[in-house]
C-alpha cells in the first residue's frame, strides 16, 4: 500500500473496470484522485475514470497535488456522509 493511489477493491470489482490491467499496475492508496474530487458524491464509473487517469498521468506533481487536496477535503468534510 502506498500513501497515493487508487483505493483497493474487492476482487470481483475488477471487472466493473473497463481496463482492469492498468488498475492492477500500481499499489492501493491511502488517499486518490477520486478521494478528493467528489467520493460519496460520484458514481463507480467515475471512480474508475479517476483511477484510470491516475495510473495513465501519475507524477511527483500529482501525488503532491492530490494530497494537498486531501488536506482539504479532510477539513472541508467533502463527500463524507
Amino acid at each position: 500500500m502506498s500513501v497515493v493511489g487508487p483505493r483497493p477493491i474487492m476482487p470481483d470489482q475488477i471487472d466493473l473496470y473497463a481496463r482492469g490491467e492498468i488498475y492492477q499496475r500500481v499499489p492501493p492508496g491511502i488517499t486518490g484522485l477520486w478521494q478528493v474530487s467528489g467520493r460519496a458524491d460520484t458514481s463507480f464509473e467515475e471512480r474508475a475514470r479517476f483511477d484510470e487517469y491516475y495510473v495513465r498521468n501519475w507524477s511527483l506533481w500529482l501525488d503532491i497535488h492530490i494530497l494537498l487536496r486531501t488536506v482539504w477535503a479532510v477539513i472541508q468534510q467533502e463527500g463524507a456522509y
